[in-house]
């Protein structure tokens, strides 16, 4: 018999997210009892990143959010830059150990385990996880339903490339930083020949900011040269003069346009990136996981069986796929491409494009300003890739 209602692996923002909304259930619902497991400290558990979202108005978390904007700027690789108001938007950012200390006094009701989930066993009447503890003992967990949201291993794809970065977070001697203004994207950076690269300022104040770069590209650099496209990018473009480098970050995000099934079994699920939260074209993915996980837990309180929804409409998808074998063919320049698309269409409705949010007229007229010609030879020649591991 299930020792718990639900179990969740994996105490990143799926697992902590769907946690907290399971054990918030609406009035006059008692609230499923959750087993939340997670790897004991180690290569296993992700480094602490920093997540970036826009909503509009007054949103869940904005008591755990660091900063939050209504500008952004995108500079084209020849300098000029693009300002753009975000209208009834807000970009917001969370850093992962805020988002934890403040769920923290929200799951007061959560059962807690470190361990390895080594196998998920699917029966008739619900799952068992099959754990290792960091001592050696293995032990399991029984549940109604499992969610699990361990990142996925590498799917069937045509086309599959990676947005990976390194980030400081820099104090300057002088003040520089616009702090109501997001630098979404600044590619005076060298652009590979395939894909793309650009600079990501998110100031938190005249001194003080997260200074990323970022590729897309198909493999990751080494050290050496994030390091160096790092100094490149604070000392020849932005000219920060003397800082100090607080800390730092770093990350890799698949994006390929490979199907996410979040069904796993009868009574398991996959959530967050396992369960097709990263949007291929940007990487983003928390507004998507905060969708999915709403959903679950509706679901769960009221009697449903729990399968996530899509995170994107399949049109959205199409269109990413089109990019992505754009940008791996080198048919579409990703630097003019993203420039011209923020010069172009309003920041409002971009936003809510990458976000899965607009109607399909609105997305028309997105498409009408992309490069016409390489898009539609990619988009005729996706047929005949075949997918294929990577």
């Amino acid at each position: 018999m299930p020792q718990c209602d639900v179990a969740i692996v994996g105490a990143g923002a799926a697992g902590l997210s769907l946690a907290w909304r399971l054990l918030s259930p609406p009035a006059g619902v008692p609230a499923p009892s959750v087993t939340l497991v997670d790897a004991p400290p180690g290569s296993l558990r992700p480094p602490e990143r920093t997540w970036c979202y826009w909503e509009e108005g007054p949103g869940e978390y904005d008591d755990l959010v660091t900063a939050t904007w209504d500008h952004l700027q995108v500079r084209a690789a020849d300098g000029p830059a693009t300002l753009r108001s975000l209208g009834r938007l807000r970009y917001k950012m969370l850093p992962s150990t805020s988002f934890e200390e403040g769920l923290r006094p929200r799951l007061g009701a959560l059962t807690r385990a470190e361990a390895v989930v080594e196998g998920i066993e699917d029966g008739h009447d619900g799952a068992a996880l099959l754990c290792r503890t960091s001592g050696g003992a293995t032990t399991s967990v029984r549940a109604r339903w499992v969610f699990d949201s361990r990142p996925p291993a590498p799917a069937p794809a045509r086309t599959a490339l990676l947005q990976h970065f390194r980030g400081w977070f820099v104090r300057t001697r002088r003040p520089v930083f616009q702090p109501e203004v997001v630098e979404l994207m600044d590619f005076r950076t060298p652009q590979p020949r395939r894909g793309l690269s650009f600079g990501y300022v998110l100031p938190t104040g005249p001194h003080e900011a997260l200074v990323e770069y970022t590729e897309f590209g198909p493999a990751a650099l080494t050290e050496h040269a994030y390091e160096a496209a790092l100094r490149h990018y604070t000392q020849d473009v932005l000219r920060l003069g003397p800082h100090d480098v607080l800390a730092r970050e770093r990350g890799v995000i698949p994006l390929t346009d490979a199907h996410h099934s979040p069904r796993a079994g009868r009574h398991v699920f996959r959530i967050g990136a396992a369960g097709g939260a990263i949007r291929p074209s940007t990487g983003y993915a928390f507004s998507a996981i905060q969708r999915q996980t709403r959903a679950v837990a509706a679901a769960v309180h009221h009697g449903r069986t729990p399968v996530p929804p899509a995170a994107y409409a399949a049109r959205h998808l199409a269109m990413d796929a089109i990019l992505l074998r754009g940008l791996a063919t080198g048919r579409v320049q990703g630097a003019s491409f993203f420039s011209h698309l923020f010069r172009t269409v309003p920041a409002e409705r971009l936003l809510r494009f990458l976000d899965g949010g607009t109607r399909p007229a609105e997305d028309v007229l997105i498409g009408l300003r992309t490069p016409v010609l390489p898009m539609l030879r990619s988009a005729v020649s996706l047929p005949f890739f075949a997918r294929a591991p990577r």
